[in-house]
């Protein structure tokens, strides 16, 4: 099961880079910010610090889960973590299953924590994974948090997935109360509805990142693997990363959630922190711009991000992210189709 496991890692990084342009969106196109033509401050007056995990971060975005297992990718994880730490961002690893199965291969996971010794790093294991593995994942990076993935539909497009699922909401709710950090439990481009984030929440689960529809599409990345095409329904399953989003944050639970999945810009980002996201991820677009540039380059990507993050912000007329959460929002298309359909309010956002 290594030598497989290792294979389908280098897989992943491979046939994500080849992608092209996502079928589906993220929806985030349809959500409108509001032009504020008298903000009262000025640029340098904008900040976007936030804490995270207990944390300071110089933005609230993550870096996150790419790779790991296999020793052609341990310098991913080692630039990503230079990146992370000079640019002030959180960082999650890839799965740690591979590490877990061959000591030889936790370097690949354990050179993101001696890059960014003081940095948030979130550990990963897939969400069936025992306590055991859970704190071992934990131990290994002297994570921040843990995330542990949902990926369902990934599973069945992969031949060699799992067809199983009994018993995961249990096994989560037993690692959430035996671990000694934050637990985040994300989907990995799919989507969560709120009755997920509902039931995860009463598993004792207060961190939960959507990982919708519109970036990275697992099932067409197994399809590449196996030769096999998937019909256009199941190759395009999911919910949109907005529509995921507001599903989450109509349950009005103390549960900080994470937009991921299709965001690419800084206007995205903003976007889903005026909604009420806590923390925004990414995970191709910096692959991409490490592979096809570098370091330096994936740290303008980021920087750039983040400066157009306090042009939005100050257009908006938000000096803070606490501000920027009480600024009008439109939500719009068929985003705010589904949230007539599924009856959640939106105009709540509009009328702040």
């Amino acid at each position: 099961m290594t030598k497989q496991r290792q294979k389908r890692k280098l897989d992943h990084i491979e046939y994500a880079l080849r992608l092209g342009k996502p079928e589906t969106s993220s929806g985030f196109e349809e959500i409108r910010l509001i032009n504020d033509s008298l903000p009262g401050f000025s640029l340098g007056d904008v900040d976007t610090t936030c804490v995270f995990m207990g944390k300071r971060l110089a933005a609230p975005l993550l870096i996150n889960a790419i790779t790991g297992g296999h020793p052609a990718v341990a310098n991913i994880n080692k630039s990503l973590a230079r990146v992370a730490r000079q640019t002030g961002v959180a960082m999650a690893v890839g799965s740690q299953m591979a590490g877990l199965e061959d000591p030889g291969l936790r370097q690949t996971y354990e050179v993101a924590r001696q890059e960014n010794p003081d940095g948030v790093l979130l550990a990963n294991l897939s969400a069936g994974a025992p306590p055991e593995q859970a704190a071992a994942a934990v131990e290994m990076i002297s994570a921040n948090g843990l995330q542990l993935y949902l990926n369902v539909p990934q599973e069945l497009a992969m031949r060699e997935g799992d067809r199983d699922f009994n018993g995961v909401i249990d096994n989560i709710r037993e690692v959430t109360s035996r671990l000694s950090v934050p637990v985040v439990v994300k989907e990995v481009g799919f989507g969560l509805s709120r009755e997920t984030i509902s039931a995860l929440y009463n598993a004792g689960v207060r961190y939960v990142d959507v990982g919708g529809q519109g970036g990275t599409n697992f099932i067409e990345i197994e399809d590449m693997r196996s030769g096999q095409k998937s019909s256009e329904g199941v190759r395009n399953w999911g919910i949109p990363t907005a529509v995921s989003l507001l599903e989450g944050l109509s349950l009005e639970l103390p549960i900080l959630i994470i937009a991921s999945g299709g965001l690419e810009t800084g206007v995205d980002v903003a976007k889903a922190l005026a909604l009420g996201t806590g923390m925004a991820g990414m995970a191709k677009i910096f692959l991409k711009e490490l592979t096809d540039k570098s370091e330096e380059g994936l740290i303008n990507k980021i920087t750039g991000i983040i400066n157009e993050l306090r042009l939005v912000m100050l257009m908006s007329g938000a000096k803070n992210l606490a501000q920027l959460v009480k600024k009008p929002v439109l939500v719009t298309g068929s985003v705010a189709e589904w949230m007539i359909r599924r009856g959640i309010d939106i105009d709540k956002y509009a009328r702040r």
